[in-house]
């Protein structure tokens, strides 16, 4: 799949500023490929793909599921933030013949994140979260870490989602904080 034909398969899917997320996202993702070493085109079209699902009504992501016969956890079916990368990884592949394991692992756990994230899966995590289209308080940290290193801009970035979601009373889902523990054991030579 070209970039031009991710581009046409994802826009009647999302809306106007959830495409114009996705741009924003692949750009930064082949920014920091090129930066960190990863395969620039697979980030483009990672960063291109990881929303697709994103926009699908609730109901409709349900039974995509249920007929793709993915099994959601409990913190998952409570978390329907979440619903779209699981979803999205699996419509790729069983929907547009989308065969590279490495673009659908990196939308699979872009949202949660998870242990032992392949270089490709963290720059589409990192992209996401700093993309130039984000505005929140914080992203700036993020961006000068980002430059710094990828673990640096996802420790910290971890962390805010963290503390967003423990101030909501919010479920965390088991694997994003896995991944902030590994991050933190890895800052910390351990």
């Amino acid at each position: 799949m070209t970039a031009e034909e991710a581009k046409k398969l994802i826009r009647p899917m999302l809306s106007e500023k959830r495409y114009h997320h996705s741009l924003c996202v692949a750009k930064e993702a082949v920014r920091l490929a090129k930066r960190y070493g990863a395969d620039p085109e697979k980030a483009r079209l990672a960063g291109l793909l990881h929303d697709i699902a994103k926009d699908i009504p609730a109901e409709k992501q349900l039974k995509m599921m249920a007929g793709f016969a993915i099994i959601l956890t409990d913190t998952e079916r409570a978390s329907r933030k979440l619903w779209h990368a699981v979803l999205g990884a699996a419509y790729l592949e069983k929907e547009c013949g989308v065969a590279d394991g490495e673009i659908l692992q990196a939308v699979r756990w872009h949202t949660t994140g998870r242990v032992g994230m392949s270089l490709l899966e963290k720059v589409i995590f990192t992209a996401d979260f700093v993309s130039e289209d984000r505005d929140y308080k914080g992203v700036e940290e993020l961006r000068r870490l980002a430059e710094e290193s990828l673990e640096a801009a996802m420790r910290e970035g971890t962390a805010f989602t963290i503390g967003e979601l423990a101030g909501a009373q919010a479920l965390i889902h088991p694997d994003t904080v896995a991944l902030y523990n590994e991050l933190l054991l890895e800052k910390n030579g351990k």
